[in-house]
This record gives C-alpha cells, sequence and structure tokens, in this order.
C-alpha cells in the first residue's frame, strides 16, 4: 500500500493518513511550529549532548542520540533499557519541553489515543549516511500506548514492515514537519529508517532530528 502526498489539498494536508490498521501519518503537521519546537530540541542536548549509542554487540549507531524526559533509552553493551539518570552527565535527563509533550499527546489523541501521556523523548539526529535497521520498540512496560514520532529537516524514507522480521517493508516518504503515530495491533511492528541521503534544509542544515515520544 502507497499513498500519495501530493494528491492532498492544503485544508486536508493535517488530516491523518493510515497506512495499516492502527499506523497513522500526518504529513506537515507540526510544520508552523517548527522553528520554536526545534529550538526546544537544542536546549535539550546542550545539557544532555548527543552521542552514539553502543549496541549490546559493541557496534557504534550510525545515528546521534540524547533524550529528555523523566526516563531516557539507552544502549551500551549491558542491552537496551530506561534510565533516569543521563549515563555521560550521571544527572537527571533535562525535562521535557512541554510544548513538545503537548503536541505528542495531541497527535496520539488526534488518531484516537485518548490516554498517551508520554515520560520519554527519545531524540535521535541523523546526518547523510545514518540509518536505522529494522527493529521493533518493545523496552517499554506497557504496549498498550502509542509511538509517537516527529521529523524534522531532510527527508527521509520510512520502513514499515510486518510483526515478524523479513518480507518486504512499506516505504513512507517522510519530509519536515510530518508525525507517525502507531499502536494497538501495530505496536510491535518492526520499522526502520533508510539510509539518510545528503541535502540541506533551512531550518536543521544537512540532518534529520527524529524525536520518538513514548511511555516508558
Amino acid at each position: 500500500m502507497q499513498h500519495d502526498l501530493f494528491s492532498q489539498t492544503v485544508d486536508d494536508a493535517r488530516e491523518p493518513f493510515q497506512f495499516s490498521e492502527a499506523g497513522f501519518h500526518l504529513p506537515a503537521w507540526l510544520a508552523a511550529d517548527a522553528p520554536r519546537l526545534i529550538d526546544s530540541v537544542r536546549q535539550c542536548v546542550r545539557v544532555s549532548p548527543l552521542r552514539h549509542f553502543t549496541t549490546p554487540g559493541g557496534k557504534s549507531m550510525s545515528v546521534l542520540s540524547s533524550n529528555c524526559g523523566d526516563y531516557g533509552w539507552v544502549a551500551d553493551t549491558r542491552g537496551y533499557r530506561y534510565a533516569q539518570v543521563d549515563p555521560v552527565t550521571e544527572k537527571p535527563w533535562p525535562a521535557m519541553p512541554n510544548e513538545l509533550r503537548q503536541r505528542a499527546i495531541s497527535a496520539a489523541r488526534h488518531c484516537g489515543f485518548t490516554d498517551f501521556r508520554p515520560d520519554v523523548c527519545l531524540i535521535n539526529v541523523y546526518k547523510p549516511g545514518a540509518a536505522m535497521g529494522l527493529h521493533q520498540d518493545k523496552d517499554e512496560s506497557d504496549f498498550g500506548q502509542p509511538i509517537v514520532s516527529f521529523s524534522f529537516g531532510l527527508p527521509v524514507t520510512f520502513f514499515w514492515g510486518g510483526l515478524k522480521r523479513g518480507g518486504s517493508p512499506l516505504k513512507i516518504p517522510l519530509q519536515h514537519g510530518d508525525v507517525l503515530v502507531w499502536g494497538r495491533e501495530d505496536r510491535l511492528r518492526y520499522h526502520g529508517i533508510k539510509k539518510l541521503a545528503d541535502g540541506h534544509h533551512p531550518l536543521t542544515g544537512n540532518v534529520r532530528i527524529n524525536l520518538t515520544f513514548r511511555m516508558s
């Protein structure tokens, strides 16, 4: 199933496109507020700087990461988990900016998830050549809660797979200001990001910023 963003009018651009049973795409939903939201992200990474996490197998991830919120998602040779303290600064993660939290809650509600209250915002920054292999978000305690994902900056292709590894994933083009929301029967779908192509965006330069909101 593919969809054509160019078939939408300006008036309906903020309406969700349902690309699976419980997966939704909100094109350009954050575009107008992007400068302010990106500034909030920059303030957070001044407190907890971006870094390359390491997989349990000892491989450095290609994306740069940090967190804000009551908890942060971390990865190292001990595994994947949530932690209240940033292992780099040895201090609590910066508080999640309220405007980010409220926009995530609003996006979830817009797609039918009315009880979402995120306590984690994973910040991933992609430079050209960075990618994210197909994976499940399964370190959370309650799979009944959705995932909300914001995209800013350079465009990229999002891979949407099945509940088991393998097969040919759906390819969804993501643009600056787009939001994805998924949950319920799709909560444990495999998903990933194609290698980022080089380019330039007036707000982010040659990078893509991805924010993933979750309940730990």
